[in-house]
């Protein structure tokens, strides 16, 4: 999407709405294991901002991951989701099992990082794979 549909109203009204959406997908992130929301939900809210500030802005976005660099954050969510659910494998314990990786804190809270590490992987995919198809469909008319 080379063209911006924003005008000077609209510009005004995203610089002044993206910067909640993202501490409010930050919330739901950190709060997700405790209350309704979690990784994939943040990753929407996430894609939302920066598909809106593309169509506002166009190419001139002033950040957000474009073409190749949303791939690979697309493809990062899940390595990091893997790498999380793997690191207890090298400490005896089983897939997912967050309380075998020995750090120096509770039981409790070590589930609770492990439990972050995952949604923080979801949340990259979701984004990423969001952008990629955002900017597909954005770019049928272009050629």
């Amino acid at each position: 999407m080379k063209d911006a549909f924003g005008s000077t109203v609209l510009d005004a009204a995203c610089r002044l709405l993206v910067p909640f959406m993202l501490l409010f997908a930050v919330y739901v992130l950190v709060h997700g294991h405790d209350s309704p929301g979690g990784g994939f939900q943040a990753g929407v809210i996430l894609a939302a901002a920066v598909i809106l500030m593309r169509l506002v802005r166009g190419e001139e976005a002033p950040w957000g991951p474009h073409g190749p660099a949303a791939l690979g954050l697309a493809v990062s969510g899940p390595v990091v989701y893997a790498a999380v659910g793997l690191a207890p494998l090298a400490f005896g314990g089983r897939y997912l099992d967050y309380g075998a990786v020995p750090l120096p804190l509770p039981t409790p809270s070590v589930r609770a990082l492990g439990i972050l590490g995952i949604e923080i992987g979801v949340t990259l995919g979701v984004m990423g794979v969001i952008i990629v198809i955002f900017e597909s469909l954005a770019a049928w008319h272009e050629d």
